[in-house]
């Protein structure tokens, strides 16, 4: 049979051993956070493997993500008729509508998106987190080297 009022003690109890313990606070600006390797920070985007499948923007939840392209006639020497290839003309990800699934990355079959460890890129303007193919690109530098694919001799 418990006494009355045990509940309440045992709860102020916690609440003073909570309160006597020293806090861990990180100061953030001042000193970067430790992250493991394979922290999702941001979407980066590997231009050459694209081939504007549109994949990652049909599978995209939140609509985010907007592909632009045109077809080129190559010349492939050897070849019987000239080959047609997508060039990419436009690649944006909305990150004010991006809920960071991730999808976009699996479902990628060229191995053209990546995450990234960067997690500060926040903007005054709200307008500013449309990031187009070039601010993509240059997120590249950061991915992990165990994420990308291997290099083909």
């Amino acid at each position: 049979m418990r006494l009355p009022g045990s509940g309440m003690v045992g709860g102020l109890a916690a609440t003073a051993r909570t309160a006597a313990r020293r806090a861990v606070t990180s100061q953030y600006p001042e000193r970067e956070p430790e992250l493991p390797e394979r922290t999702r920070g941001v979407i980066a985007l590997h231009e050459d493997n694209c081939t504007s499948c549109m994949l990652c923007a049909r599978e995209c939840p939140d609509w985010c993500i907007y592909i632009d392209s045109h077809k080129e006639t190559v010349e492939v020497e050897g070849a019987a008729r000239p080959r047609q290839k997508n060039v990419l003309d436009r690649f944006d990800i909305d990150f004010s509508l991006c809920m960071y699934c991730g999808i976009c990355v699996d479902v990628c079959p060229f191995d053209a998106l990546f995450w990234a460890p960067d997690f500060a890129y926040a903007e005054g303007d709200i307008r500013d987190l449309l990031h187009d193919k070039e601010h993509l690109g240059k997120w590249m530098d950061t991915v992990p080297p165990a994420s990308l694919p291997e290099a083909k001799e």
